[in-house]
């Protein structure tokens, strides 16, 4: 753990040096500007791993005051390194286009004997032929017209050309400023903008889907079986009753025959989150209700949520199968489960059955369908991924999920992935907003 810790906070800290270098050193002139920008930038870094503490050790009333500016921001950050990121190749082909232009060189002889001198033989201000001469230090080394210009715009001394020879174009500091500034301002503009458009969207109604599957054991008799299959509740300090409330009645609305909740319903204690649970109660289908643990589970009492969920009417699947219709509808444990003695059995879930029925099985990670396709699983229902959650970041999620939303295979077995109906981490959802499958199940 101490490890995992202090990769974070070098991770978080690189990413913000970074945010600073192109943020604030390359587009702020004023060293004044600058050490603002670097304590603004190091109070961000550290919000971070400060919420990420206060999500676990504060109580659930309390953590919204650091839930939504420290998710926030991470959610800004992970946008601005990545468009910053992007930018750098413009920014590198915009510096390699001005390296192949011929420098122009710069005269910057001034006739001495026309210049005013101290007793030193130091170069003073003046006027010669009514235009303002500049101060000249030798022993600086820098002419006094750029120290001038510079510390009349406000920018930093070291920012100035140096004297003398000629001036290569790729490092002027005025193109190098206006380069800075451009790239800052656009990366800034599409990272708030996909944070927002991501914000509206994880706080959006979830999109109903209705998805055919075909499967070629089910009988003739059950084409058009409806599956209502949600995710990734994640009920918590940014998410209630209210969540629960409207999920309840989407999914009455569809008049489904099974509804299935694959996991990840809270992200709290059963005596913290219980009353906003209470709402799943309500959940109507031909032939009930179906539980099975995500990972979040293990980490908020899972044993007390499975009894809190059953005492609602949705019956928890504990490595077990159960005959509907004809049909083998299966669940199974989550991996996470492992660690406490409570993981996955596929075999009491699957074994002994009659191989001609078709199985339907809920697990709720996609990762479970290769244990699920050894054992003749015809379709596998899950969630975890929340479809990436905030786009491109799906790319990340599929280096570990065989499936990362929508309908896959995975060794011969067909698997289903709902997006998720919450959200974990920040309130947004950009490029994969929440949604609420309706699995029409037809034969092949």
């Amino acid at each position: 753990m101490a490890l995992f810790l202090v990769v974070v906070l070098l991770l978080v800290g690189g990413i913000h040096w970074y945010l600073w270098k192109r943020l604030v050193k390359d587009v702020v002139t004023t060293r004044r500007g600058r050490r603002v920008g670097a304590l603004v930038v190091t109070l961000l870094g550290v919000l971070i791993p400060v919420t990420m503490v206060g999500s676990r050790v504060l109580p659930l009333e309390q953590q919204p005051v650091l839930a939504w500016p420290g998710f926030l921001w991470l959610a800004l950050m992970f946008y601005l390194l990545v468009t910053l990121a992007l930018l750098e190749l413009p920014r590198l082909a915009l510096r390699f286009w001005a390296g192949r232009r011929e420098p122009q060189p710069v005269d910057n002889s001034v006739d001495s004997s026309v210049i005013p001198v101290d007793s030193a033989g130091r170069a003073v201000q003046g006027t010669v032929d009514g235009q303002v001469t500049a101060v000249d230090s030798p022993a600086a080394g820098v002419s006094g017209g750029a120290v001038g210009s510079a510390a009349a715009e406000g920018a930093p001394v070291d920012d100035a050309p140096v004297d003398g020879g000629p001036v290569d174009e790729r490092f002027d500091p005025a193109r190098r400023l206006l380069l800075g500034r451009s790239l800052a301002a656009t990366a800034g503009v599409l990272s708030v903008a996909a944070v927002g458009i991501g914000t509206w969207q994880a706080k959006s109604a979830p999109v109903l889907k209705r998805v055919p599957i075909r499967l070629a054991k089910l009988p003739a008799s059950m084409s058009g079986f409806k599956i209502a299959l949600v995710s990734d509740i994640h009920l918590g300090p940014l998410l209630g009753k209210a969540h629960t409330e409207r999920i309840v009645r989407i999914i009455n609305s569809v008049d489904a025959d099974v509804v299935a909740v694959v996991g990840d319903l809270v992200d709290g204690s059963v005596a913290e989150l219980g009353p906003a649970a209470e709402p799943l109660q309500d959940l109507r289908a031909r032939h009930g209700s179906f539980f099975v643990t995500g990972n979040h589970e293990y980490f908020s009492g899972y044993q007390e949520w499975i009894d809190e969920v059953n005492s609602l009417g949705v019956r928890v699947l504990r490595n077990e199968r159960l005959d509907v219709q004809g049909l083998d509808l299966a669940g199974v444990n989550d991996v996470t489960g492992e660690d406490v003695g409570d993981g996955p059995d596929f075999a009491k879930a699957l074994s002994g059955r009659d191989a001609s029925r078709p199985v339907v099985l809920l697990a709720h990670q996609p990762v479970q369908a290769h244990e699920a396709a050894r054992h003749g699983v015809d379709l596998q229902l899950s969630g975890h991924t929340h479809g990436g959650q905030m786009v491109p970041f799906n790319l990340l999620v599929g280096l570990e999920a065989p499936v990362v939303s929508g309908l896959g295979t995975v060794d011969g077995t067909q698997v289903y992935v709902t997006r998720g109906a919450g959200f974990w981490g920040p309130p947004v959802r950009f490029g994969a907003p929440p949604d609420i499958s309706v699995i029409e199940l037809h034969r092949a």
